[in-house]
């Protein structure tokens, strides 16, 4: 949508097939009551901003320039159930995201086949009861559903992630694991988001499940927050190697974006209307290191809003991935705009 103060910016390669494989949906989403002496929530600012990111929102994104010819929805506890079984609820979300899709195939928003993929959200940890739960997500997807995020993203440090800290050592948990086992018997997908230094945790599991595909979200999100203000630079080695490990695993793809989010806590964070070109600047390095490291065809520009709406445009953020893709050739720059999510998420287009 159009922000107030920022300038607007020519629109680069208008014609280049974009598949937006990582966006949220949401109502009602409010900042919880600020406490004295209590840091804020990292996502007070989202809140504020798009307390509301639905239909008409994101349709006004995906018409704002750029050629964006589908989109994925991935999990953001948006509508669950109100009743039922508690372990149900969660289906609630696919339910809503379908009907948002069906809304999209009618063509009256636009050419963009939103919500065209659909992932949502089963705990894990339920074990072997977990299948019952996403066989639920099939049903309610009508075709669309593609797979589950379960996060485990979690530190010691309340400050680095605030609310939505989870269980430590989540991803190497047996529980979680036996119920992991379902995803590839069903052919869905899993989305991973943890921080840098739990990466480790990641390749273990994708290393131990070599036949379900695995995305690791915002490139494993350098963390800036907490213990690890001012600390990026010196961790940036840390953050590559593991990178490199990860990307040894063919199940293995990733998400080039998420680097606007509060978490990072970038300078551009602060500067709130950056051009896509101190953008493409400021994130080089984490992109350019994933693309070596994964190639072209295992990597996948997201655009992660609204969550990273506070920092800049949707049609700028799409500029600084064309910046930071410049140098590719064809057949890169389709995979890294299109062809990798499609792949991935079994999108047919």
């Amino acid at each position: 949508m159009p922000r107030e103060n920022e300038p607007r910016e020519t629109i680069l390669e208008p014609d280049l097939p974009i598949v937006d494989p990582h966006h949220h949906l949401w109502d009602r989403f409010a900042p919880p009551p600020a406490t004295p002496g209590v840091p804020e929530h990292p996502l007070a600012e989202v809140m504020r901003r798009s307390p509301r990111y639905l239909m008409h929102e994101l349709a006004a994104d995906t018409n704002s320039g750029h050629n964006i010819i589908a989109t994925v929805f991935v999990q953001c506890g948006a509508m669950y159930r109100a009743s039922g079984p508690e372990d149900m609820k969660v289906v609630g979300e696919t339910e809503f995201v379908n009907g948002v899709a069906a809304m999209a195939a009618s063509g009256i928003y636009g050419k963009t086949l939103a919500c065209h993929g659909i992932v949502s959200h089963v705990p894990l940890s339920l074990g072997d009861g977990a299948a019952k739960v996403l066989e639920a997500h099939i049903a309610a997807g009508n075709g669309r559903f593609r797979g589950i995020r379960d996060i485990g993203a979690y530190d010691p440090d309340p400050e680095v992630l605030g609310a939505l800290n989870h269980p430590a050592g989540l991803y190497r948990d047996s529980k979680f694991r036996e119920g992991f086992k379902h995803l590839a018997k069903l052919g869905l997908s899993f989305d991973a988001w943890l921080i840098e230094p739990q990466i480790g945790d990641l390749t273990d599991l994708a290393h131990a499940f070599p036949n379900t595909k695995i995305v690791l979200d915002h490139v494993g999100t350098p963390s800036g927050r907490g213990r690890f203000t001012g600390t990026q630079k010196e961790r940036f080695p840390i953050w590559a190697q593991s990178i490199k490990e990860l990307a040894k695993n063919p199940n293995v793809y990733v998400k080039l974006g998420g680097l606007a989010m509060a978490f990072c806590n970038f300078p551009t964070y602060a500067k709130k209307n950056a051009s896509s070109q101190e953008l493409a600047d400021e994130w080089r390095p984490y992109v350019e290191t994933c693309i070596e490291a994964f190639g072209a065809k295992r990597a996948m520009f997201e655009s992660n809003f609204p969550v990273d709406e506070p920092c800049c445009s949707y049609a700028t953020l799409w500029n600084t991935f064309k910046r930071l893709a410049s140098g590719a050739s064809k057949e890169d720059k389709a995979a890294l705009f299109a062809g990798a999510a499609s792949d991935f998420y079994r999108l047919e287009l």
